[in-house]
Order: structure tokens, then sequence, then C-alpha cells
């Protein structure tokens, strides 16, 4: 399972102090809040910054670390993904799963047939859609729903697709 998600991403400088913006992935910002360090993440280069100050701005949460006191060392930040380990994700309710998870399992038919693995979870117009790449190494996309998944559990390494119709 991974360790490592990305939690939020930074976007462009608030006010005067070196505040930055940032997007919660997760759409759920109160867990940022406890937050007191994090690795960020931008280019291939990550650093460690301290958290001076943080307060909610409803969806996103204030950001100001130390070191960073104007709006134009806030700037350089914008573009950096916000990275942590599993403990500082958000919180999963029961039945819930990071999508990080789910990346790389093998995706079998209910007869037990392996068609192929899950790439990545991604959205679309109607909805998040599952981006399967196939045994004879196509790529498909299904809607990321329970009418076509019976069974998604990362914790057991099972993805299982009910309805192989939806492959055509």
């Amino acid at each position: 399972m991974t360790e490592k998600f990305i939690i939020g991403l930074v976007g462009s400088p608030f006010g005067v102090k070196g505040f930055v913006k940032v997007s919660p992935c997760s759409g759920e910002p109160d867990h940022l809040l406890k937050l007191k360090s994090i690795v960020l993440s931008k280019d291939g280069r990550e650093q460690t910054l301290q958290i001076e100050e943080i307060m909610l701005a409803s969806p996103n949460v204030l950001m100001r670390f130390a070191g960073i006191d104007s709006p134009e060392k806030a700037k350089t930040l914008t573009g950096s993904q916000l990275i942590a380990g599993r403990d500082q994700a958000a919180p999963l309710s029961d039945g819930e799963f990071y999508i990080e998870d789910l990346k790389g399992l093998p995706v079998t038919a209910e007869n037990g047939e392996v068609i192929g693995s899950i790439i990545d979870i991604i959205e679309g117009g109607g909805g998040e859609l599952a981006e399967i790449k196939l045994s004879n190494g196509e790529k498909r996309l299904v809607p990321f729903r329970k009418e076509f998944f019976s069974e998604i559990s990362p914790q057991e390494g099972r993805v299982i697709l009910k309805n192989l119709w939806v492959l055509e």
C-alpha cells in the first residue's frame, strides 16, 4: 500500500505576509489544519517546511511557512504538491479507500479470470472513471460505480468487474 500521498496543491499567494492558498485533494480541508510541517514537491525536488500559520478559507486553506514572508517568496511555491504520510492524509470512513492504493491492483471477472489492472481513477464529466490496462495492452475507461464493480478491496488486493460488456 502507498505510504505517501499528495494531500493538497499550492495555488497563488494570498495577502502580503507570504500566505498561499492550498486546495485539499480530498475536498475536506479540516485535516490540513492539524499539520505542523509538510513536505512540498515541485519540479522533482522536495523540501520540508514548518507551518507558521494556517487557517480555513473554505474550500481552501491558507498557509504561511517559516522563511516565506512575502508574496514574492510565496509565489515560488505555486504549483507545489503537499506530500504527506498515511497518518496525515484525510481519514477514511467505512467503505472508502485512497485512489493511490488502487493503482496497480489486478482487475478480475467474477469467474476469477484476470482482465487487467487499474492504472488510475480519473474525473470524467459524469463521475469518476477507472482507467484499466487490459491483459492485451489496450486501455479502457470504465465508470467507477457499484453497477460495474462488485468488489473493491485494496486491503485484499482485489477489484472485481461484474459487467464485462463495458470493456467492448
